[in-house]
């Protein structure tokens, strides 16, 4: 019996819709007032499914019939969110010509970072990009903007690595010695070996090609111990990427920079050599693992003048940064203003002097 998946919590007091509540870790209904904890949520769920699959049958049964995606005309992204969630535009380039469909293929991390931040929280880091920079555009924080913010969950890969192997080497030692107004050098050469096993755990990769990896990395870094075992809960009153970087790829991606890096931590241990040259290199993946993983963010973006600025918080620390425009007609009355301010300023000064005779 194939049991059916969905995303839309009902309070299991009243049946109204509840979202999850990042400040409260827990789901609070606006119909009867009544809080319910995720584990709660989980074993009502969970005696509701069974309920429901004693008169249903596996033929008749869609583990997706819930999940509603939204596919954007113009960049192609792909959102998923509930089927009670109204998507009007897209997240990614704020065109609001967006199609909804039924959503197809497998949509199941391992893992997931609940929104700790609430939107209200980045709709102020949003509006504080704007204080204190008057070349900014009015209309940049307006209300139309501020609306679009939206919290999304950003697909991840984690992958694991056991790398095995040994690195050979030419280390150099120099001796300098001066005999008279001679100077000698002697350059002793050893054979060097490092080798053994590292272990690297979640090495995080982006799994969505239309999110900026300069930006993911500004506003990291995550703390992995929030990780929790997924729940569709958590996406009650959000959006998610579906990822668009297949696993394989994406090993195809990291794997050369995790063997870099062990073979720099095997390095390390040669330093007291005074140079040395790599003979030989035999380090491998002996072991690998992966797991699909959804970590939270709140964005927007705000197309100015043909180009798109991108406003992102971390949904976890509340770390966030902004791609700010600058308004073109403000900076050349502001330089326009300064140049006669200083001007008249020079004049008053130099006929100031020349009226008292210096």
């Amino acid at each position: 019996m194939i049991k059916t998946t969905t995303l839309d919590n009902r309070c299991p007091h009243c049946g109204a819709k509840v979202d999850y509540n990042p400040k409260d870790e827990n789901f609070k209904c606006e119909y009867c007032g009544n809080e319910t904890t995720l584990e709660e949520m989980k074993k009502f769920e969970s005696a509701a499914n069974e309920k429901n699959n004693q008169s249903v049958s596996e033929e008749n049964v869609d583990n997706y019939e819930d999940y509603i995606s939204y596919t954007c005309k113009d960049c192609g992204a792909e959102i998923i969110a509930d089927k009670e969630t109204t998507a009007t535009f897209c997240v990614y380039c704020g065109n609001s010509a967006i199609l909804k469909n039924k959503l197809s293929g497998k949509f199941s991390p391992s893992k997931i970072i609940p929104f700790k931040k609430e939107r209200k929280e980045a709709i102020e880091a949003f509006k504080s990009l704007a204080k204190g920079r008057p070349l900014v555009p009015s209309d940049f924080t307006s209300e139309k903007n501020i609306e679009k913010i939206r919290g999304i969950y950003i697909p991840f890969w984690f992958h694991n690595f056991n790398i095995d192997g040994s690195i050979k080497l030419e280390g150099r030692r120099y001796d300098h010695w001066s005999v008279g107004n001679t100077d000698y050098t002697r350059t002793n050469i050893f054979d060097v070996e490092r080798g053994g096993s590292i272990r690297f755990e979640s090495v995080p990769i982006d799994g969505s090609t239309r999110f900026d990896d300069a930006l993911m990395n500004t506003i990291q870094p995550y703390d992995y111990s929030d990780l929790v075992p997924y729940n569709h809960a958590y996406l009650a009153g959000f959006l998610a990427e579906r990822y668009d970087v297949e696993k394989e790829n994406s090993r195809m991606q990291i794997e050369p920079v995790v063997l870099d890096e062990a073979k720099n931590q095997f390095l390390k241990s040669t330093l007291t050599y005074s140079s040395t040259s790599i003979k030989s290199n035999t380090l491998q993946t002996k072991e690998h693992s992966i797991e699909y993983v959804l970590l939270p963010v709140y964005m927007v973006n705000v197309k100015y003048l043909g180009k798109m600025y991108t406003f992102a918080m971390n949904g976890q620390t509340g770390e966030f940064i902004g791609n700010i425009p600058v308004n073109r007609k403000k900076a050349v009355l502001i330089s326009i203003l300064t140049f006669v301010i200083s001007f008249f300023v020079v004049w008053l000064v130099t006929y100031i002097l020349f009226k008292v005779g210096v």
